[in-house]
């Protein structure tokens, strides 16, 4: 089935290219179905290969998907161009009266701040409390995830020695999930980040389960008990040549940097990146909108509300 996506959105040239059945809202409209309502509050700089790589995932699955896109108010992009963000993106402001069958918090280049020293904390919190009334799950993402852990139960990120960057092996803690269903023993996720959270102070955290981790990245995927907040520590949505991109602007810049590991073939940057994480982003993805989305969301988005949603 297809994504529905905004009138000319740049992205579905790119997946019309790849195969992916795009809508738009012109088609979308002539068709008497209840897709399933998405929003993503994408805190990006880099907001349009965002939204392409997010479309792509959502995109994959046999369910329709309506994607809204949000940025922060409170926040001026400097890498993506107004008309874009007027063209394409709404305010929260614009949709807080409205209910979602899920939501998606994106990572962002904060890390080394406080959060509350970041310029859109406050935003985000209001955002993030909203969410627990009116979106039936959430998927947070990196930078996304801290703050959502921290913000809902308290739970705090640490600085790293070094920055983790690349592509690391993954296995289950917990393999019964159904957000894991059809994972192979070993999966691999893309990294890019210089903070971390403790595995100690997740698991003093009755309401989440640690449903996957990697000896060198740490606790990746989480979820409380009945799937209405997960948490990505990765990038799991990263394109072959992300990580790359950010290797390369880094040097240009001339700040130290080591080349991401288990990424370029023959480990050798002049060469191309090899994908070994796709096929498991597209899983995750349609686990999540499978399983705690399109299963569980009320047909009515305005009985969300009642449906139990601060039972984590």
């Amino acid at each position: 089935m297809p994504i529905k996506i905004p009138n000319g959105l740049p992205a579905a040239e790119i997946l019309l290219n790849e195969n992916i059945f795009v809508m738009n809202e012109t088609r979308a409209s002539t068709q008497d179905i209840r897709p399933l309502q998405i929003l993503l509050l994408n805190l990006m700089p880099t907001k349009i290969d965002t939204e392409t790589q997010l479309s792509r995932l959502l995109g994959n699955t046999p369910l329709q998907v309506e994607l809204t896109l949000i940025h922060t108010e409170s926040h001026k992009s400097k890498n993506t161009s107004a008309e874009h963000l007027l063209s394409f993106y709404q305010v929260f402001d614009d949709i807080k009266d409205n209910n979602y069958d899920g939501m998606i918090i994106t990572g962002a280049p904060v890390e080394n701040l406080e959060f509350e020293e970041v310029e859109y904390w406050d935003e985000l919190c209001s955002i993030m409390e909203w969410s627990k009334s009116h979106v039936y799950s959430t998927f947070h993402i990196c930078w996304g995830a801290q703050a959502a852990l921290y913000y809902h139960y308290g739970i705090n990120k640490y600085l790293l020695d070094s920055k983790l960057f690349g592509v690391f092996p993954h296995t289950a803690d917990y393999k019964k999930s159904i957000l894991l269903r059809g994972f192979d023993d070993i999966f691999y996720m893309p990294h890019s980040r210089h903070t971390g959270i403790n595995r100690e102070d997740i698991e003093k955290e009755d309401k989440i389960k640690i449903l996957a981790s990697s000896p060198a990245a740490g606790p990746a995927i989480m979820m409380t008990k009945n799937g209405r907040q997960i948490f990505i520590t990765g990038h799991a949505e990263y394109d072959q040549y992300t990580l790359d991109k950010e290797y390369r602007r880094d040097l240009m810049a001339g700040k130290e940097i080591k080349k991401p590991v288990n990424y370029y073939a023959n480990d050798d940057p002049s060469c191309p990146p090899v994908v070994s994480w796709r096929s498991h982003a597209n899983l995750l993805y349609s686990n999540w909108l499978n399983y705690f989305v399109y299963q569980s969301t009320p047909y009515n988005l305005s009985d969300i509300l009642n449906s139990d949603m601060l039972n984590k």
